[in-house]
């Protein structure tokens, strides 16, 4: 019942944040703001490259604060790189984190923060509000429009010994500050700018069927959901575009709010699975898998989902509801066609035999205790199946 939803208890958590073109060039002011005596900047090469890390150290020089530069993130940030950039941080007596990136440096930051404080192995924190002491201060500059880590209480680290990804959710991994600028996606290629943003895309859908979702939570996600549906493939074919660019950065951080509060589902616990086994992109699983979950949730919230089929633009009030599920997948796959996706579980390397440990993995993963259908462990191998 609607006025049941309303009257549960909610909790509502994100960062400071400031937003827009420019707020990259606060990061000196931030980090002087908390004092920074030494400031650890926690980045890729590619972000090297690109010149953004560049910005940072000009505004960390223009107020004088000394720095150090951890550049060993990879894609789905390590535990063994969370160690030792922790290591880095304290051999290098840093007192302020700045992460300029997408998902995987703010992830690895979160973690070289919380284990800097705690003086413990990373994995030691998986799970809901298992980290006892916050970080040092954290400041996020996000360059990808999806991750939305910039905002969250989540950080996904990958396990190298297990294989698999462990999830971090604790209000001590929320951002001090984040500094959006949506000026710093413009350098992302193509295939970046669509897997980013199709994870932006199932955050916000994962979140507002979420059986934790809230009507804060929910006019979030929705606006999220419309914000990527009409810009994404936009922004793609305009990179320059800052119309579109701002767009999506904006469809991010809506999601972001949406699902650090309201949490995921069945998708991302598949996702941190195949990732995880498979070393894949994040956002890349996300999007493959979407339209599958849906396709099996659907029943267990179809009202909700009829409505994110609305906000997607389909016309579904004449239609029955096996055809308002149809035309909601329908539309999913003609996002992911006309955004570039051609990837599959197969091209990504996955085959039958892998389908077991991925299905045993997923179901243990946190994310799933919000999805609105509880699946048994044959249910996701099905699902991973139908997504070959």
């Amino acid at each position: 019942m609607a006025g049941e939803n309303i009257l549960e208890l909610r909790k509502f958590l994100i960062p400071e944040f400031v937003y827009g073109e420019g707020s990259i060039k606060l990061a000196g002011r931030y980090a002087r703001n908390f004092g920074a005596k030494k400031v650890l900047i926690v980045t890729d090469r590619g972000l090297i490259k690109s010149g953004w890390v560049n910005v940072v150290e000009t505004v960390l020089k223009e107020e004088n604060i000394p720095y150090v530069i951890f550049d060993k993130v990879e894609p789905n940030p390590k535990d063994s790189a969370v160690m030792e950039g922790c290591g880095f941080y304290n051999e290098n007596e840093c007192d302020v984190i700045v992460a300029v990136g997408g998902g995987s440096p703010m992830d690895c930051a979160k973690g070289i923060g919380i284990v800097s404080t705690n003086n413990k192995h990373i994995l030691e924190f998986e799970g809901v509000d298992e980290v006892p002491i916050p970080g040092p201060p954290l400041i996020c500059i996000p360059t990808t429009a999806g991750s939305s880590a910039d905002v969250s209480q989540f950080a996904i680290i990958s396990d190298t010994k297990r294989k698999s990804k462990i999830a971090i959710i604790s209000k001590t991994a929320v951002p001090d500050v984040s500094l959006i600028d949506p000026f710093t996606t413009t350098t992302m290629p193509a295939d970046l700018t669509m897997a980013t943003g199709i994870d932006a895309l199932v955050h916000a859908i994962e979140a507002y069927v979420s059986n934790a979702s809230s009507p804060i939570t929910d006019i979030m996600a929705l606006e999220a959901i419309r914000l990527v549906n009409d810009n994404l493939v936009n922004a793609i074919n305009n990179p320059g575009e800052m119309t579109y660019r701002n767009n999506m950065m904006l469809g991010s951080l809506y999601a972001g709010m949406a699902f650090s509060n309201a949490s995921l589902g069945l998708v991302h616990s598949m996702a941190h699975s195949l990732g995880g086994l498979f070393d894949s992109p994040h956002g890349l699983c996300n999007a493959i898998l979407l339209e599958y979950v849906v396709a099996y949730n659907f029943e267990s919230a179809a009202e909700k989902y009829i409505q994110i089929g609305k906000v997607m633009g389909i016309n579904v009030d004449e239609l029955n509801p096996e055809n308002k599920k149809q035309a909601l997948l329908n539309s999913i796959r003609l996002l992911k066609k006309s955004a570039g996706l051609e990837s599959t579980l197969k091209s990504l390397g996955v085959a039958s035999d892998d389908l077991d440990a991925l299905a045993k993995n997923a179901i243990v993963d946190p994310c799933l205790a919000t999805n609105p259908r509880q699946p048994q462990l044959e249910d996701i191998r099905k699902i991973y199946e139908n997504a070959l």
